[in-house]
């Protein structure tokens, strides 16, 4: 599975995976992938470098890269002050906190313990935080930078291009895949409606190659509904040189959810079982369908409210909701390709099962194509 981009950046699999576990990161690498370490949930810069130390010695000299998020759009402080969390926090109507206290009493959900912090927070959508990410980062020999929303400030693509760091940006159209180009953004992930997490409204068989030509001849990896080998295989034969997949790796051994009860249920579900929701963090994100999304998408509710303010708001709650794993309310972001992660593997199982569907597939086409063996 190798292509230009995958021989450019020295991996034998043209397979990115993104993913918020140290361990998992280290084991793609090792698998012959490239492991991308997502950094939304480090507050705590000190909590960044120690993980990336253990990636560092764990990836057996081979490359890997960082995703952080660095919304497009973002919430002014009042007389353009640089926004604080606290400035956030005041921007949350009663109303909307009533709304949260009322949903988790009617499932009966325990508090935190007194003094206990919780341990979930979306600061990490906050540029400024973003940028303190960075700053550990860039100590490091990461070889990619991947920005979740949008294209980065010029200032971080330029700073990335200084290190010899390659740039990438998701999009969910042609029109957003544009905009990364004349940013200066090196490689484009066209993520498919399909995909967990914030994502678009176009499947990714027509995203793909719409966003292949618009950005050619910029090196294109397609994201959503891609689990298996014979799909990594149609992403490449529509002109994507890789993929990036992140939900797949959701219930590998490496993959420390800490939630038994989350593991069962990503297990289960089927492809119907998910749904793009803003309840997480105020965009749309595709994520286990539960009572909980349910409740912030009913029209009866007070709606959601734009990012950063929706990932504050329900921050506890979620906290609460994963520590005593309250089944009803329990998710978490993930694609429609759930429906095939159906049994726990290591990460190298899974490339295992990838390589061979890949080869399958291409025999497969080459049969058809009248021709004989590999191409």
């Amino acid at each position: 599975m190798q292509t230009e981009l995958s021989q450019k950046l020295g991996v034998e699999h043209a397979v990115f995976g993104f993913t918020p576990f140290p361990a998992v990161a280290a084991a793609i690498s090792r698998a012959g992938g490239f492991g991308v370490l997502g950094a939304v949930r480090y507050t705590d810069p000190d909590e960044l470098k120690r993980d990336l130390d253990w990636v560092e010695a764990h990836v057996d000299g081979r490359p890997y890269g960082l995703d952080v998020v660095m919304p497009a759009k973002k919430v002014e402080a009042p007389n353009n002050r640089t926004l604080t969390e606290a400035d956030v926090e005041a921007m949350i109507p009663e109303g909307h906190r009533q709304f949260v206290r009322d949903t988790l009493a009617k499932h009966g959900v325990p508090g935190l313990a007194e003094g206990e912090a919780s341990g979930w927070r979306i600061t990490g959508w906050m540029e400024q935080v973003a940028r303190t990410q960075l700053d550990v980062a860039f100590d490091y020999p990461i070889r990619l930078l991947a920005n979740a929303l949008g294209s980065p400030p010029p200032d971080v693509v330029a700073r990335a291009h200084d290190q010899d760091v390659l740039v990438a940006a998701l999009a969910g159209s042609a029109r957003h895949a544009r905009k990364h180009k004349e940013a200066g953004i090196d490689i484009v992930v066209a993520q498919g409606y399909e995909a967990g997490g914030h994502t678009g409204e176009i499947a990714s068989m027509v995203l793909t190659p719409e966003v292949v030509d618009a950005v050619a001849p910029l090196p294109v990896l397609a994201a959503g509904g891609i689990g298996s080998g014979q799909q990594v295989a149609a992403a490449l034969t529509l002109g994507a040189q890789g993929v990036w997949l992140g939900s797949l790796w959701l219930t590998t051994t490496e993959a420390d959810l800490h939630s038994p009860a989350l593991t069962r249920k990503l297990l289960a579900a089927g492809s119907g079982d998910t749904v793009r929701s803003r309840a997480l963090t105020g965009k749309p994100a595709r994520q286990l369908r539960t009572e909980w999304t349910d409740a912030w998408d009913d029209p009866a509710g007070p709606g959601t409210l734009p990012m950063p303010l929706q990932g504050l708001l329900v921050a506890e709650a979620v906290s609460r909701i994963q520590k005593y794993e309250v089944e009803p309310l329990l998710g978490t972001p993930v694609g429609q390709i759930v429906g095939r992660m159906n049994s726990e593997r290591s990460v190298q199982a899974v490339f295992d099962d990838l390589t061979r569907g890949f080869e399958q597939a291409v025999d497969r086409v080459n049969r058809i194509a009248g021709r004989s063996g590999p191409s």
